[in-house]
């Protein structure tokens, strides 16, 4: 695997990798294990300051976090495209704003949610156009970018915003120069695309990349994805953001390292 100028834009999910420890200590590893970056949906649980003070001892940057997305396990997934959740949602903006704002962050992705039973399409299509627009109106107020991730059927089950192209159609529509496309190498490959050719087709949308292997959501190197294409095409078309390593570790986090230190 050939990292090239990305050996040193890598990014850390501290939410998938090194959970072995308590969240106080991931930012400090995984700036250890050489990750220039790090990045985690949820720290709300947290003091601002206090996370603020575990990236400051660390030394990493927070590239980017979530708005608040509820409780997994009762299936929550966020809220932007429910209709009966446009009041708590709109409420959520400011305070992450605020929280996200002391963390040094700027991008922040607020989850569409999983379709309801009997809500027709359209309906959770115009509530989240309007809900990310509002989010991204807050955000550039205060300089930040708000990113869209699509997330496909086999991590997510009827995820609203579930391929690349339906977010690139959402981010084109509502038209905000603050709202850009996370893309993720694993869901684009598991829903049959090609992830160079949408890397080249959309790369001024993309604000932020994510890379695990295939299957299993392992370790580059442990499947079938080849990643060497796609990190040409980033080259290419002069990304300049890091790339979010979102991979359960087969065998613990440090014992998956490999693959970063040894790519060239």
């Amino acid at each position: 695997m050939k990292l090239g100028a990305f050996q040193d834009r890598l990014s850390g999910h501290c939410g998938f990798l090194f959970t072995e420890l308590p969240l106080s200590e991931r930012f400090a590893a995984a700036a250890k294990a050489g990750f220039r970056a790090v990045e985690h949906p949820n720290l709300f649980a947290t003091p601002a300051r206090e996370v603020a003070g575990w990236l400051e001892r660390a030394g990493v940057p927070l590239v980017q976090t979530g708005f608040p997305a509820g409780d997994a396990s009762k299936g929550e997934k966020g809220f932007a495209a429910l209709p009966d959740k446009v009041a708590y949602y709109r409420s959520t903006i400011a305070p992450t704003l605020d929280y996200v704002e002391q963390l040094g962050c700027r991008m922040v992705h607020p989850m569409a949610g999983v379709r309801p039973p009997g809500v027709d399409h359209a309906k959770l299509w115009g509530t989240y156009l309007e809900n990310l627009a509002f989010a991204a109106d807050a955000a550039k107020a205060r300089g930040m970018t708000v990113i869209v991730e699509p997330i496909g059927p086999g991590s997510i089950g009827n995820y609203v915003i579930d391929d690349p192209l339906v977010a690139v159609d959402a981010i084109r529509t509502i038209g905000r120069d603050n709202v850009k496309l996370l893309f993720d190498a694993f869901h684009c490959v598991c829903l049959g695309h090609d992830p160079a050719a949408l890397i080249r087709a959309h790369a001024p949308l993309i604000a932020h990349v994510q890379i695990a292997d295939d299957p299993g959501r392992h370790e580059p190197g442990t499947g079938t994805i080849a990643f060497d294409p796609i990190f040409a095409a980033l080259d290419e078309v002069g990304y300049a953001g890091f790339v979010g390593c979102e991979y359960h570790p087969q065998a613990g986090t440090e014992a998956g390292l490999g693959w970063m230190r040894t790519a060239l």
